[in-house]
């Protein structure tokens, strides 16, 4: 929510993947439908060997059939909280204090809009996520998360839809370098060698 292709994590990978692994990032809509539409276009112009998917990021990854994917922070419960938004949106004066509360950084990076007609989707985008054929998963939690207390990022949610596909690291909901470096770029160079 908010990124983009200038976002740490793709950054952080741009500079230190092989030269012969080719990274695509995109910047999508936050209007669910809209951004389905914009990456099953990518997804077929592109033909990736795998989907990355971060925090909000991972819902749109999950919609994505026949590919392995790889979750960072997967935010399976952002849904309910967006629709409390959304209800929220009714009092004059909310949106624009979401709009400027979660204001992405400058740069490329996904613009937010907090109104009842996008906010209201993220129920169905959710079900249709969490219901895809998803195979060759896995996940990476921060033991740290500050949204594991709100169940935006629920380990439990994961395990039950997923399994135990899954590691946890000693961070944060924003992967820092060290555990990009160690754990999630050598799951991209192993799945893509199984590719």
């Amino acid at each position: 929510m908010g990124g983009g292709s200038d976002s740490r994590i793709p950054s952080i990978l741009k500079s230190n993947l092989p030269a012969d692994v080719e990274l695509l990032v995109r910047t999508y809509d936050f209007d669910p439908e809209v951004a389905q539409a914009q990456i099953s276009s990518w997804v077929e112009e592109f033909k990736p060997d795998l989907v990355i998917g971060e925090s909000l990021g991972a819902l749109h990854a999950l919609r994505i059939e026949n590919l392995p994917k790889l979750l960072v922070s997967p935010s399976l419960g952002a849904a309910r909280w967006l629709r409390v938004f959304g209800y929220l949106s009714f009092i004059p004066g909310i949106t624009p204090l979401l709009d400027w509360l979660y204001r992405p950084r400058e740069g490329h990076r996904q613009k937010l809009h907090f109104t009842w007609r996008i906010l209201r989707k993220y129920r169905l985008h959710h079900n249709l996520a969490v219901n895809t054929n998803n195979i060759n998963i896995h996940a990476f939690f921060g033991k740290r998360d500050h949204y594991l207390k709100w169940g935006v990022v629920s380990i439990k949610k994961y395990r039950d839809l997923y399994g135990d596909a899954l590691t946890m690291y000693d961070g944060t909901h924003f992967m820092e370098e060290e555990y990009v470096l160690s754990l999630l770029m050598p799951s991209i160079l192993f799945v893509l060698q199984k590719h």
